[in-house]
């Protein structure tokens, strides 16, 4: 299970890295390409918190 949580975490900052770039290069078709990337990031996101807490609560050091 630790392997996925890391996983969903290394998504999200992969994302994350690519759409600042992404930002930081400007111009028009990139705002948008780097928009999208940021809207991808909260999805992937979320899927990754789901995960963090279905780890927790398997471990059973989640909330109860």
């Amino acid at each position: 299970m630790k392997i996925i949580v890391a996983l969903a975490v290394l998504a999200v900052v992969v994302i994350l890295g690519f759409g600042i770039m992404t930002m930081l290069q400007g111009g028009e078709d990139n705002r948008i390409r780097s928009n999208k990337l940021m809207q991808l990031r909260v999805a992937t996101q979320a899927v990754a918190i789901v995960i963090i807490l279905i780890a927790l609560w398997a471990s059973g050091n989640g909330p109860s």
